[in-house]
């Protein structure tokens, strides 16, 4: 199927009223919204101090909307500051780190509506003396055999009878200075759901496919995250208390 034939069908369903699933919003590439050049960005130093505060924030594409979710600010990029999929159970992971004195989330009462580049959300984390801002988004994507189906796009349900159905999540994160916007090191997961895609007759079924597969990609996303961070601070605990010693 062409990709005009897709979308007249997509755009068909709409308008004669079958029931539809719309697709979440897209990820952001983290590299894309720090801010600075290459040599801006080799010119930083680490600087947060150890036992670190961490901020957590979920950033996604500009106008993030899921049935679950939606994002908060304009510009470059979206902060998610609700849970959806996040559990209590992964702030005990990330809390019970090693070097970690605290953990929160980013409100977002500390957030400009205007969202450019990550120095918004160190400033903000800056309001509530964190050291270090855990960033991370989720790409979700849907697809059959035959057809690839992208974010905010509106698909009539029952429309892929007796397909393979395919819902990938990947979550990317990066630990980023508060002080001088030095990015510490990165981590990344994915997580595939499948299954016949005439199951997929109701909004409920689709939206379980999609939030089982970022809950995986979250989930093994934090074990990256948990390797990242211990060779973090191997690396950086050490030289970060020697240089506050009197």
């Amino acid at each position: 199927m062409t990709r005009i034939s897709a979308l007249f069908v997509f755009s068909v369903a709409f308008l004669t009223g079958c029931a539809t699933y719309t697709t979440p919003g897209g990820g952001i590439s983290i590299p894309a919204i720090t801010e600075g050049d290459i040599g801006l960005a080799l010119a930083r130093e680490p600087a947060a101090q150890f036992p670190a505060h961490l901020i957590v924030a979920r950033v996604q594409a500009p106008g993030y909307l899921s049935y679950s979710n939606r994002g908060y600010g304009d510009g470059g990029y979206s902060v998610i500051t609700t849970r959806d999929i996040e559990t209590d159970e992964d702030f005990a992971r990330i809390g019970a780190m090693p070097g970690i004195a605290s953990v929160g989330p980013l409100s977002r009462v500390l957030l400009p509506t205007q969202l450019n580049t990550t120095r918004d959300l160190r400033t903000a984390a800056a309001q509530l003396r964190a050291d270090v801002v855990l960033v991370y988004t989720l790409d979700t994507s849907f697809r059959t055999e035959t057809l690839q189906i992208g974010p905010l796009q509106t698909v009539s349900l029952g429309f892929f009878p007796n397909k393979e159905a395919h819902v990938t999540a990947t979550c990317a994160a990066a630990f980023i200075d508060v002080r001088t916007g030095y990015v510490y090191g990165v981590a990344e997961a994915t997580s595939t759901e499948e299954q016949r895609s005439n199951f997929w007759n109701t909004q409920a079924a689709i939206e379980d496919a999609r939030v089982a597969a970022e809950r995986e990609a979250l989930s093994a996303a934090l074990t990256e995250v948990e390797k990242a961070w211990a060779t973090i601070v191997a690396q950086h605990a050490a030289s970060a208390t020697a240089s506050t010693s009197p």
